[in-house]
């Protein structure tokens, strides 16, 4: 037996003539992340709705709890257009709310799209909350702070619905082009990438490994971070730098205290060239303002001066805990926080730079001869796929 969900669609629904681009983007997101299960996904005008096995419930559940574009979704019972079904079907629904021990305080919300239909959305309600309260003594309409509601759409046919869980809202993945993501095994480039696929980029992320400082440790927390990701990301390919040559070149040549600076520009460069190989639009990093040394406004100015492609930084006026909050929330936390050092802390000065003078900067670079072992690197990178498909 088959379970129907409504899918509520939020900004989507606000689009104008270009909405049917987001719309056929946020069906085609749902069914990669389903692949494998049979399903439908139909409708339009605000609201979408899915048809899948029972047994598959819980897959499709965890889908449109994190599918950017939408808002909430609801198990829904679809019914004809006639009065005394849909009392029927909200007398049951209000029977098992009871049974749940959910609380006896309820409201009734209609929403009629067909005009044809004989009773007005208040008409609706009024009828739906009498048959309730007669059918079940002990309920009360309480319309400002309800226990629980039942909701009635009239469309071409009608659906009744309870409880509506929240989805992650945004657009959908890939309706914004594609970025590439610097990602690190700490805690805020995963929220940066998160953050960026919620308003419709593409994420792939490029991840730099200095084998044997850092350790295959660091490196699997990278890829299980990718992983999570990717269940929201609609999949991630993971590029993984092999940057131990670049980096010692800068340890050995280098200016000290300009070490993470001529570093991140070396990254950021590598970067640029893969994303432009895939005919990506953006950058993507965790930089949040003044939270770090190579965070200041002199020195995001110079790293970011390695690439003429925008470089998106959507934390960067979040502090810690809020970012913090968020990645405990996309489940990334606990991995983010495994004690396995990336290139970027193991290879620190002691002292570094605050504020850079950017002329100084670009002196320090040249004198490292250093674009060669960029493009070195760039053209090893080991790809990884990981998928965004719920099993």
């Amino acid at each position: 037996m088959d379970k129907l969900y409504l899918i509520k669609i939020g900004e989507i629904a606000l689009k104008g003539n270009n909405k049917s681009f987001f719309e056929k983007k946020l069906k085609k997101n749902i069914k990669m992340s389903l692949k494998g299960i049979q399903c439908t996904v139909f409708g339009g005008r605000g609201r979408f709705f899915i048809e899948a096995p029972k047994e598959s419930s819980r897959v499709v559940e965890q889908v449109l709890s994190n599918t950017f574009g939408i808002t909430g979704y609801s198990e829904v019972s679809r019914i004809e257009k006639d009065i005394d079904l849909i009392i029927g079907e909200a007398i049951k629904l209000a029977e098992r709310n009871i049974a749940e021990g959910i609380g006896l305080n309820f409201k009734v919300n209609s929403r009629r799209s067909d005009k044809g239909f004989a009773m007005s959305s208040y008409e609706i309600c009024c009828a739906v909350a009498d048959a309730v309260l007669d059918r079940i003594p002990g309920l009360k309409v309480d319309v400002h702070n309800p226990d629980w509601a039942i909701n009635v759409e009239i469309r071409e046919t009608a659906f009744v619905y309870g409880r509506v869980d929240k989805g992650p809202g945004g657009l959908p993945v890939g309706c914004a082009g594609g970025g590439m993501l610097l990602l690190s095994g700490g805690i805020d480039s995963p929220v940066a990438g998160y953050l960026m696929a919620k308003r419709g980029l593409s994420i792939d992320a490029i991840y730099f490994h200095t084998y044997p400082y850092t350790s295959d440790e660091a490196r699997q927390k990278v890829i299980d971070l990718a992983g999570i990701l990717a269940k929201y990301t609609m999949g991630i390919n993971l590029y993984i730098i092999p940057f131990t040559e670049a980096q010692l070149r800068i340890k050995e040549k280098g200016l000290e205290k300009a070490g993470t600076l001529l570093m991140r520009n070396a990254m950021v460069r590598i970067a640029d060239r893969i994303a432009k190989g895939k005919n990506d639009l953006a950058l993507v990093t965790g930089e949040a303002l003044s939270q770090v040394a190579s965070q200041t406004p002199e020195s995001i100015r110079y790293t970011g001066s390695a690439t003429d492609l925008p470089i998106f930084r959507p934390l960067i006026g979040m502090d810690k805990q809020e970012i913090i909050n968020i990645s405990k929330a996309i489940g990334a936390y606990r991995t983010s926080i495994l004690p396995f050092d990336d290139c970027c802390t193991l290879f620190a000065p002691e002292h570094p730079i605050t504020h850079p003078d950017f002329e100084r900067m670009k002196e320090e670079f040249d004198k490292l001869d250093i674009e060669e072992l960029l493009i070195k690197a760039a053209d090893n990178a080991e790809k990884i796929h990981l998928s965004g498909v719920y099993t």
